[in-house]
């Protein structure tokens, strides 16, 4: 039987989405708008080289969020409809206010916004960090918490890619530093801020089993397929973008091999995030720590720490169209001022999302939002109609109800 929450959140949750929506309906009526047809042909064509260009890559990135992430983090085994629905909601809702920042901006320098694709590719890809952060508390926290994450993270994240890459001229193919950084340490931030200094033993219903586990490596592999077109999309057609794909592919089946014997993140999941948890009493629910952060720190050092690889960039054919990719213009700083570049934009990241990951933890303490209490975490039975959980969990045939269930399906 459904556990229901608390009837105040129940309706804060749709009221505030109503109100949401609304809201953005009018700022798209007022402010938003298409570029004129073109009447020339070459322009026209132009147009829709650069659409058939970048669309197949886009789905494959809205795959990759909806399905593969959704799946991934399907691993705890009573948690997994409402993760779904989660995910599915914050992709949604903070794509659209990504989308209504970037036009407001947009709208107060040049006027009225114009809307194409690789402005909706822009906004999703703030809502990647939403995606991520939020794996640090799930399953210990309400909708209405997650909401005011996305809320909250949206705008200083936008903040953060625009000072590191556009001021900072900062080169972060692929977001290593603006968004796996970044969405790392502010969701490590709003961790600690909401759960405070106490040690949380482990939950009865975090165990994972081998079901759940099974659907979450079918989200891996899904992502797996897919990342070469989360890393290329922003990059230039042409040279840059044939060159990303390549070195990733190259790098993901590397990485793949060397996993077996070096198991990098593995040693972060069995080592550190318990030495974490004791030390510092950290909530770490989906080890983003060890899939986001210390990746993201490593990829930038070696951009920091070794000033002949921006030297080589320099000196490459493809070294602008490299910067391009990265969302800001190259500037020939010179090897020794670009490597400060590059760590003080890790810097950036790492100090703007500790600190107000900080703040909006403490925000989300608010007795309003409803956190769900420990008894009922990591339980889709908390906002889902579901049978009984007992039933659920055994497998089909072992019961006579399950053979007669099964028998008047067929």
């Amino acid at each position: 039987m459904a556990m229901q929450p608390p009837t105040g959140p129940r309706r804060l949750l749709p009221v505030s989405l109503g109100l949401f929506q609304g809201a953005l309906l009018l700022f798209f009526a007022l402010f938003i708008t298409y570029d004129e047809p073109s009447a020339q042909a070459e322009d026209a064509s132009l147009v829709a080289n650069q659409l058939y260009g970048i669309f197949p890559l886009f789905q494959d990135i809205q795959v990759m969020l909806v399905v593969g992430l959704g799946l991934l983090l399907t691993f705890l085994p009573r948690y997994g409809l409402s993760v779904l629905t989660h995910n599915f909601l914050l992709l949604n809702f903070s794509t659209q206010w990504a989308l209504a920042l970037q036009g407001l901006l947009h709208h107060f320098h040049h006027g009225q916004v114009h809307l194409d694709l690789r402005n909706l590719l822009i906004a999703e890809f703030a809502a990647v960090t939403v995606l991520i952060s939020v794996g640090a508390v799930l399953g210990r926290t309400s909708p209405c918490q997650l909401l005011v994450v996305a809320a909250c993270e949206i705008p200083v994240y936008l903040a953060s890619e625009w000072v590191i890459v556009t001021h900072l001229g900062v080169l972060d193919v692929g977001g290593t530093i603006t968004i796996h950084v970044f969405s790392c340490y502010f969701g490590l931030g709003v961790s600690k801020a909401l759960f405070g200094a106490a040690q949380r033993p482990v939950h009865p219903k975090e165990t994972p089993t081998l079901r759940s586990d099974r659907m979450s490596l079918v989200g891996t592999l899904i992502l797996w397929v897919f990342w070469p077109s989360f890393v290329a999309v922003l990059c230039q057609p042409g040279d840059a973008q044939h060159r990303a794909i390549l070195n990733t592919i190259l790098a993901m089946s590397a990485s793949t091999v060397t996993t077996l014997s070096a198991m990098a993140c593995v040693l972060g999941f069995r080592f550190l995030t318990p030495l974490l948890a004791r030390k510092l009493t950290l909530q770490d629910q989906c080890g983003i720590h060890n899939l986001h952060g210390l990746p993201g720190i490593l990829g930038a050092a070696k951009k920091i720490g070794a000033a002949a690889s921006a030297v080589a960039v320099l000196m490459s054919p493809a070294g602008g169209n490299a910067s391009e990719a990265a969302g800001g213009q190259w500037v020939n700083h010179g090897a020794g001022r670009q490597a400060l570049c590059q760590a003080a934009g890790l810097a950036v990241a790492l100090g703007g999302s500790l600190l107000s990951g900080l703040l909006t933890g403490a925000v989300l303490r608010l007795p309003c939002l409803a956190r769900p209490p420990e008894r009922l975490c990591f339980d889709d039975s908390l906002y889902f109609k579901l049978q009984d959980q007992a039933e659920c969990l055994e497998p089909r045939g072992t019961t006579e109800e399950g053979a007669l269930a099964l028998k008047e399906r067929v």
